[in-house]
């Protein structure tokens, strides 16, 4: 409506000053018109820069996340870094166990923060977009098509404490190395001597350790073994 104002306006001013025989009432009218567009193009202006008659709305979404590794014993999230300094990233998970396509967060005005701690994974999402204030703003500024406009988005990405969060190169080197045959051999002859350690050490303190008491520290060594070997391999690749 504001757009349609200036025009007509404008038409008004060159036709008052042109065809108006009538020199004062001429003059008058043509500047009248011309303050209309005056004040039309203000009022453009300021729904540009300033999104006069509009308002801040933020809504929040939610999303199940899940895991993009095909190891249920190995929780991962992925990001893509956007640019060579990486101040962005772009994230990719799965909404559900068995979706077909993995999904990713989007570029332009978003940013994301993984927070890690207990419950169930999600993506919270604040969208925030300019609204028109009331019926009357959306009539003059309508033609601008600013309604739903984005300003800015911000996901919250929580994920459990013991998932792995790592870029695509990361994950990538991370299987390449649990694959080698030499890291496979050297990593169980490390296993083995741990794990013997740990028994000998509980068995000289009880050396009436039943059978069962060494298979349940023997379990329990050899998972803490696996833990501290992912940890040393997690750091040394993100090095």
């Amino acid at each position: 409506m504001i757009l349609v104002t200036l025009i007509i306006c404008a038409i008004l001013s060159f036709l008052c000053f042109v065809y108006i025989q009538n020199k004062p009432l001429s003059w008058i009218l043509t500047i009248l018109s011309v303050i209309g567009m005056i004040i039309s193009t203000v009022y453009i202006v300021k729904n540009d820069k300033d999104h006069f008659g509009m308002k801040q709305e933020t809504k929040t979404t939610y999303q199940p996340l899940h895991s993009v590794s095909p190891s249920k014993q190995m929780k991962m999230l992925l990001y893509q870094p956007i640019g060579t300094a990486n101040k962005h990233q772009v994230y990719i998970y799965q909404t559900s166990e068995n979706a077909k396509k993995k999904s990713h967060t989007t570029v332009n005005d978003t940013t994301n923060q993984v927070i890690k701690r207990s419950g169930n994974p999600r993506i919270e999402t604040q969208t925030t977009r300019w609204r028109y204030k009331d019926g009357a703003s959306k009539l003059w500024f309508g033609i601008a098509a600013e309604n739903g406009k984005l300003i800015k988005r911000h996901n919250k990405i929580y994920v459990n404490k013991d998932w792995l969060v790592l870029s695509t190169d990361q994950a990538k080197a991370l299987q390449k190395k649990l694959k080698d045959k030499t890291y496979q051999a050297q990593l169980k002859a490390q296993g083995k001597a741990f794990v013997t350690k740990q028994i000998m050490a509980a068995m000289k303190e009880n050396p009436k350790m039943s059978k069962a008491q060494q298979a349940k520290l023997q379990k329990q060594a050899t998972a803490e073994f696996q833990a501290q070997a992912m940890q040393k391999l997690i750091r040394s690749i993100k090095k």
